[in-house]
């Protein structure tokens, strides 16, 4: 008997092993025999938990496999006071039963519909792209209970899950052949008939499961290529039968220390980081072989207490005579909170021969039960108790999570809705559609832009600012002689003001245009357009304003004139010569008057003014700023319409995974809303 020490940085515990001297020899005589081809097998210590480690081989031929189940990343629902009717969080599928008979029936369609809603949302996860990879998109995938199988590199799990589904159906050989994820969903079943179903294959029915075998290796090929390497994209296979118990199980690559020829030198990295990611997600139970002290410290790490860990050991059969696993199967040399189970597994000579899996099933049910040594143990070993006790516990976790499951579901639509809602709708692939979008899209910034014009939004008072302010002081600052002239540009100015201003709403209004954001060729295109419109309402408004000043030029009120004879003929002498009697105060009275005739011209300008810009320009802009734009629009082919709605790829693509995921997740909250709960 030797020991395997084994050591981590704050955990230090012993693993007995029994080594036997005589290859050939078995505890028991009634044990089955021992064949030829694993005489020389060395041993593989694996452990089931969330570690990633490596194989450790000796020469014993026992190997430690530990499962380790892990939670759901959702917190399990505070305990509830029992309700009026003594329930608490079961299926509704039948009033409580008084009759044992018929509440163990009811218990058990309620765990089986557990499993098959957890399998019904994998596989929807799967069809609509959410594999748990790390993205910028909310995952279902992580949240859903699951029990990860991992292990080294032909480490024998292939064994292990064919024992527990009875049936010869993995690819085997040498090197890497697992290398993408396989969810393998368990459906047991009334009668005789035993089928295979693959999610890309939805209405075929492998009967022969050879077949099964060749179509994981072929869809892998699909996906990978010829070469070695690997993917994260799972395959989802569905058995039924009725020599299984509901469970799902997630097969993944086994892990390697060095690179093939084939392989890039990341590949041991790559299948490591994928392992990781799926046994690091707290919702995982993950099956993790044991080789390395790191291995230990993590799953310490992950499960310090041991709770949700399961212990199974493997290949009991071929210890020496004289030694035992008992004081591991009963806890004592490794402690934990859950049974431990002993597995017998079949020869490479037993599946080279094709032996039967129900007679290997029934080979290590003997071997148990009529062994001394572990006779007493018999009732929780072997490979059915280890489906049979993992199904239990699988169902447990789920029943907890759903509650939180139901909140983070109801919650994560919203935000999805939220988001596509900001990204706009999908554009139409009809011309009329993309004219009715382009149109829509015009209206809905056109409407902005009135809004700041009609002071809903700020930005129009600025318009009223330059009539009231800038206009009037502009128009007391010019010299007399330019008041007279027809070079005045204080009204031109004016014009110019309200066009900048006018041309400072459109970019407000398009920035404030949501939908705009979504297609930036149409956002350029209405910007110029707009601008377009403005230049010409600011012309006409120059042509009408220029008007006014000229018809204020073109007449005079010459009455004062008129009445400057008839003065002198009242009070002046006329024997004196006309130019004498246009003296210095005769001329500033003219001065006067004329200064006043200038001001009352002013005074009509002030107001004439703003109602012509505010007529061509402000009025224009609220009624026809993209008409011309619209005339435009009704020639176009559907090609151009397409160039205005060609949106930024990246948005694309984001709405696109957006609807597929809110897909997922309305799917989920349906099928998990066809289960009743009581609350």
């Amino acid at each position: 008997m030797k020991r395997l020490l084994v050591h981590t940085e704050k955990l230090e515990f012993k693993i007995q092993n029994f080594l036997p001297h005589k290859a050939d020899q078995v505890p028991n005589s009634k044990s089955t025999p021992r064949t030829p081809d694993r005489q020389d097998k060395p041993l593989r210590r694996t452990i089931f938990s969330s570690a990633v480690g490596i194989d450790i081989t000796t020469s014993s031929s026992s190997a430690l496999l530990i499962v380790l189940l892990c939670p759901a990343s959702i917190s399990p629902s505070p305990p509830r006071p029992p309700s009026s009717r003594g329930l608490d969080l079961s299926l509704c599928t039948a009033p409580r039963a008084r009759d044992p008979a018929r509440s163990s029936s009811v218990a058990a369609a309620a765990m089986e519909n557990l499993i098959s809603l957890v399998n019904k949302l994998q596989r929807a996860c799967t069809a609509l792209g959410d594999h748990g990879d790390e993205s910028a998109l909310p995952t279902l995938w992580d949240s859903l209970p699951a029990i990860a199988v991992v292990g080294g590199q032909s480490s024998g799990k292939s064994s292990v899950l064919e024992s527990v589904v009875g049936k010869d159906f993995l690819p085997r050989g040498s090197g890497i052949v697992t290398r993408r994820p396989l969810v393998l969903q368990l459906h047991r079943i009334d009668g005789d008939r035993e089928y295979a179903e693959f999610m890309h294959l939805p209405r075929k029915r492998f009967t022969d499961f050879s077949l099964v075998r060749k179509e994981i290796a072929d869809e892998t090929d699909r996906e990978t290529g010829r070469s070695k390497q690997i993917s994260s994209v799972p395959i989802h296979l569905s058995i039924y039968s009725p020599n299984v118990v509901n469970l799902t199980l997630i097969d993944l690559p086994g892990l390697t220390k060095v690179a093939v020829e084939g392989q890039p030198d990341s590949i041991v990295h790559d299948i490591e980081n994928m392992v990781r990611s799926f046994i690091e997600k707290v919702v995982c139970c993950a099956n993790q072989d044991l080789a390395t002290s790191d291995a230990i410290k993590i799953s310490r790490e992950v499960d310090p207490k041991g709770e949700r860990t399961f212990g199974v050991l493997t290949k009991i059969d071929l210890m020496d005579k004289g030694t035992d696993a008992v004081d591991i199967l009963e806890g004592r040399s490794y402690r934990l909170q859950q049974q431990w189970v002993g597995v017998v597994n079949r020869s490479q000579q037993d599946i080279n021969k094709n032996v039967d899996m129900i007679a290997a099933r029934r080979r290590e049910r003997e071997y148990f039960s009529t062994t001394p040594e572990y006779k007493h143990l018999a009732p929780r070993m072997g490979s059915e108790h280890l489906a049979k006790m993992l199904s239990k516990h699988l169902e447990s976790v789920i029943k907890s999570r759903i509650p939180g499951l139901q909140s983070l579901i109801t919650k994560t639509i919203a935000e999805l809705e939220t988001e596509l809602n900001r990204l706009g709708k999908p554009i139409a692939t009809d011309a009329g559609g993309k004219l009715y979008t382009i149109m829509e899209i015009c209206r809905m910034f056109d409407g902005i832009y009135k809004e700041h014009l009609e002071g809903v939004r700020p930005g129009g008072e600025k318009i009223q600012h330059v009539f009231d302010n800038q206009f009037p002081v502009a128009i007391k600052r010019l010299q007399f002689d330019k008041q007279l002239a027809m070079e005045n540009r204080s009204a031109e100015a004016s014009v110019d003001a309200v066009h900048s201003i006018l041309k400072e709403l459109v970019h407000k209004a398009i920035n404030e245009t949501h939908e705009l954001k979504q297609f930036p060729t149409l956002r350029v295109e209405v910007g110029n357009a707009a601008f377009e419109s403005l230049d010409r309402m600011r012309d006409e408004s120059k042509k009408n304003t220029l008007k006014l000043v000229d018809m204020e030029c073109s007449y005079l009120t010459v009455d004062f004139f008129r009445k400057l004879p008839q003065d002198v003929e009242k009070g002046g002498n006329p024997s004196h010569s006309i130019f004498d009697r246009y003296n210095d105060s005769y001329l500033r009275r003219i001065g006067t008057t004329v200064l006043a005739y200038v001001n009352m011209v002013c005074s009509t300008l002030r107001n004439s003014i703003p109602k012509s810009i505010v007529y061509c320009q402000v009025r224009e802009a609220k009624r026809s700023l993209l008409d011309h734009f619209f005339t435009e629009l009704g020639a176009r082919e559907i090609k151009q319409l397409s160039k205005l709605l060609d949106e930024d790829p990246a948005v694309m693509e984001r709405r696109t995974n957006l609807a597929k995921r809110l897909e997922l997740y309305r799917s989920a909250q349906a099928e998990i809303d066809a289960v009743a709960w009581s609350k």
